[in-house]
């Protein structure tokens, strides 16, 4: 399986970083690697002040984890290690002292949903649907579960991560605060964010990083508590249902 690619433009203060992989954007531990790399280089760098992370197309934003590559672990080990990427790359976004934009243009599932919520402002399409598709296959949004509650609350969050094969609409996305703003198709949202991504180009860093560790504010126990779920979640990966279904999803 392809492992995904990681564009990176640099412009006025802005990086754009674009993920792509023909499976629905997945994200694959490779490229979930890359992306935590670029941030930490990015991080420290003077001439870098708002990340845009968005992806290619225009239908999906994201298929989230790459099962193909969850169905090649063989042991709890192999398997933790799967979900730990995940859990490093919302604890990078958390870390990140500037602020990232997530641009929206299609439909997030499963740790999408969880890459989103890690992004301190969303602008999605009306298009971008959202669905929490973990428990279908077995196992839970348990990684991505700290952040996608503290964006949009354990209420809405019981109500995405059981309802596990059904789509919520953009519209719904937004009420309960995944989302900040919704565009009406992907020319208005390229304005939406770079008409933000331009106004924090041009703020103080020491005032945004400030600001943002504000935000971030009570979550200094995730690097424990994200590594803890990974585990939770390698376990029920092993199970006999989820391999079974993971089996059949590489069959297609």
């Amino acid at each position: 399986m392809q492992e995904g690619t990681l564009t990176v433009n640099i412009k006025a203060k802005v990086a754009q970083l674009t993920l792509g992989h023909p499976r629905a954007n997945a994200l694959t531990p490779a490229l979930i690697q890359e992306v935590i790399t670029t941030l930490d280089r990015l991080s420290t760098s003077p001439d870098i002040a708002v990340v845009v992370l968005q992806t290619e197309g225009e239908r999906a934003f994201c298929g989230g984890a790459a099962l193909h590559d969850l169905a090649t672990a063989t042991s709890l080990e192999e398997a933790t290690e799967f979900f730990m990427g995940f859990a490093r790359l919302i604890n990078s976004l958390r870390r990140f002292p500037k602020f990232v934009i997530a641009r929206v243009q299609g439909k997030c599932v499963g740790g999408a949903v969880g890459l989103v919520a890690a992004c301190d402002y969303a602008f999605a399409t009306t298009q971008a649907a959202v669905k929490l598709s973990e428990l279908s296959i077995g196992i839970g949004p348990f990684v991505i579960s700290p952040a996608v509650q503290r964006r949009i609350g354990k209420s809405a969050f019981a109500h995405l991560s059981v309802a596990s094969t059904q789509w919520h609409s953009a519209a719904w996305a937004a009420q309960h605060g995944l989302f900040a703003s919704l565009e009406e198709n992907i020319s208005a949202l390229d304005v939406a964010v770079n008409a933000l991504a331009t106004q924090l180009a041009n703020t103080p860093l020491e005032a945004m990083a400030t600001l943002k560790a504000l935000h971030w504010e009570g979550t200094e126990n995730w690097d424990n508590t994200l590594a803890d779920n990974a585990k939770i979640t390698a376990k029920l990966a092993l199970q006999p249902f989820t391999q079974q279904t993971l089996k059949k999803l590489m069959d297609k």
